[in-house]
């Protein structure tokens, strides 16, 4: 049996990891893992399961809690595209909004949720070849990884975006209230005890601040052409 392969794709909220990520999945015919959208499929379930009183994660409730949440990456035919289910329910979309937004790195600092969700990662890579994106997949989860990327913007430009999202989806939120989102979530995942946000050695940086998505694309194919 030929080995897997994996590109790794971590960096900050909204540098838009998901879609080129799922992109270059799509053109290498590798599965697409959004290993954000896992952690957020466990504050949805935290947050479902009142793990969270008066505004602080009560640790000891959701870890005791983590035996009953599972999690799994499913082809859905009618929107063309992957979608997360817990628990066997599809919460592609409910984990998307501002209310997980803003608990989601409070969930991702308790080291026994990191430990399950990096178990069911490696799981998936010893089945399939994967570009996976996430905080931590180049530095923790596949240090050994054939190709990993950092995915960097400025704070004003993922917060710009990050609005405009959440906008179309018909959210009532201000710029203002996004971008301090941005930048408290930033200084949670670089700070936290258990695997920070950091750019491995081995990491090839993009500052996708001025590029478009097709010129990060490219650029991000490119290097990958050279490895693979």
């Amino acid at each position: 049996m030929s080995k897997t392969q994996v590109i790794a794709v971590d960096g900050y909220s909204s540098t838009g990891k998901s879609t080129v990520a799922k992109r270059l999945a799509k053109h290498l015919k590798f599965v697409y893992v959004d290993s954000g959208a896992m952690y957020r499929a466990v504050t949805f379930f935290a947050l479902q399961n009142q793990c969270f009183e008066h505004k602080k994660l009560n640790r000891s409730k959701l870890i005791n809690l983590l035996d009953d949440i599972d999690i799994e990456f499913k082809f859905d035919h009618n929107s063309q595209k992957s979608v997360i289910l817990l628990n066997q329910n599809n919460v592609e979309e409910a984990i998307r909004g501002m209310q997980v937004s803003n608990h989601v790195s409070y969930v991702a600092e308790v080291q026994e949720v990191r430990q399950k969700l990096v178990e069911l990662q490696r799981q998936m890579a010893s089945k399939h070849s994967l570009v996976m994106d996430g905080r931590d997949i180049g530095s923790v989860v596949f240090p050994n990884a054939d190709v990993k990327f950092f995915m960097t913007a400025s704070a004003e430009e993922r917060a710009r975006r990050r609005f405009k999202e959440l906008q179309q989806k018909g959210e009532s939120i201000t710029y203002d209230e996004v971008y301090q989102n941005i930048q408290k979530r930033d200084q949670i995942d670089t700070s936290r005890q258990h695997s920070p946000l950091i750019q491995a050695e081995d990491a090839i940086l993009i500052d996708n601040t001025n590029l478009s998505q097709e010129e990060q694309f490219e650029v991000m194919l490119d290097s990958i052409s050279q490895v693979l």
